[in-house]
């Protein structure tokens, strides 16, 4: 009989801490963070279509994409003990920018080889009122 671990699901707190991580990298500029944050076959669906791993980081070609995040809302989603969908609202402010614009996300992070690391990503603009 094979021997099979037991993990148990991550707290919301672990994948908000990592969700995070992607943000400063964001606010940061720093494209070497967010890559290894992202699984080679990350798919990230926006409103400017799809998007894989790599199209995500190019977005740090010229500099930061975001000055300023806030996220609230947030929702964890247990699926197994290896695959959690975490969706939350995120208010953020764009560099050289006054006007903050707000997006609902869902992020599906996967325990693989023991490293949490995120897969999937769908970003839906809210429209500000």
């Amino acid at each position: 009989m094979q021997d099979i671990e037991n993990k148990s699901a991550p707290t919301l707190d672990q994948i908000l801490s990592l969700e995070k991580q992607v943000w400063t990298a964001l606010v940061e500029g720093n494209a070497q963070a967010d890559r290894a944050l992202l699984s080679p076959d990350f798919l990230g669906v926006y409103p400017s279509g799809f998007a894989n791993r790599d199209d995500h980081v190019g977005q740090f070609a010229d500099a930061p994409t975001m000055k300023e995040y806030e996220l609230s809302d947030i929702r964890l989603r247990v699926l197994s003990a290896d695959v959690v969908l975490l969706s939350y609202r995120a208010d953020y402010l764009r560099p050289d920018s006054e006007t903050w614009e707000a997006m609902l996300i869902s992020s599906l992070w996967e325990r693989r080889h023991d490293i949490w690391i995120n897969s999937f990503s769908q970003d839906t603009p809210l429209d500000q009122v």
